[in-house]
């Protein structure tokens, strides 16, 4: 099965934009920060990024010599030559793919990622049980916006592509019953250097202290009320 024309239509183009590309890296930073935290006293030696984008993350991780060798697999055009263009140091591949079939042989990897890609698929299982095949590990990250103002989730995330929603709950139930065993999952907050970028200097640190003061204080109310990340470590 093949993503739907308006999907691949969608993110032909996405990444030529170099508009968002300061946000993009932001992003990347920002979950790279949640990869370390949760992988923590764990190696790699080959780590593969599915749905890619235009290689941030692989870019972050690379940079720091989180793994030996790395592969990225993106959906679009765009995408691809923008992976390309960065030079990544120990790089393997740099694949298409239409969503569901990877190229790449089962258990071919020591670690997957899928980093808020799970939101815009349209066959959020099919999508998972191929990550599972092709590697031993999957660590992946999702927005938590199925809070109480779904409506406003759906309003501001729709036109980014996203058509999934996710609690905490939600969230690792859908892990597990694809088969994963979900050796660690966490609930993160936006990194005060992403809340700036979004809403400036001070309105974005009084966001930033809210936003992590209330899920110090009440994690599941916070995770209703509020938008957050979660992110899982899984092992097949």
């Amino acid at each position: 099965m093949n993503s739907s024309t308006e999907i691949l239509e969608m993110y032909e183009g996405y990444y030529a934009d170099g508009s968002v590309s300061e946000k993009r890296a932001i992003a990347a930073r920002q979950s790279v920060g949640h990869i370390r935290k949760i992988t923590e006293g764990q190696t790699f030696n080959s780590v593969v990024d599915i749905g890619a984008g235009e290689g941030a993350v692989l870019s972050e991780l690379s940079n720091s010599a989180f793994a030996k060798q790395f592969a990225a697999v993106e959906i679009s055009k765009s995408g691809l030559d923008a992976i390309s263009n960065r030079r990544i140091k120990n790089l393997a591949s740099v694949d298409q793919f239409d969503g569901y079939k990877i190229p790449h042989p089962g258990k071919a990897f020591d670690l997957a990622l899928a980093i808020h890609v799970l939101e815009h698929v349209e066959h959020e299982r099919m999508f998972l049980y191929e990550a599972r095949r092709v590697s031993r590990k999957l660590y992946i990250e999702v927005p938590l916006e199925l809070t109480r103002n779904l409506d406003k989730s759906i309003r501001e995330s729709g036109p980014y592509g996203h058509i999934n929603f996710y609690t905490p709950g939600s969230f690792e139930n859908l892990l597990k019953t694809c088969g994963f065993k979900v050796e660690r999952l966490m609930v993160f907050p936006h990194d005060i250097e992403y809340e700036q970028h979004l809403a400036g200097k001070a309105k974005g640190w009084l966001k930033y202290q809210i936003r992590q003061n209330f899920l110090k204080l009440a994690p599941k109310t916070a995770a209703r009320n509020m938008v957050y990340m979660a992110g899982a470590l899984c092992s097949a």
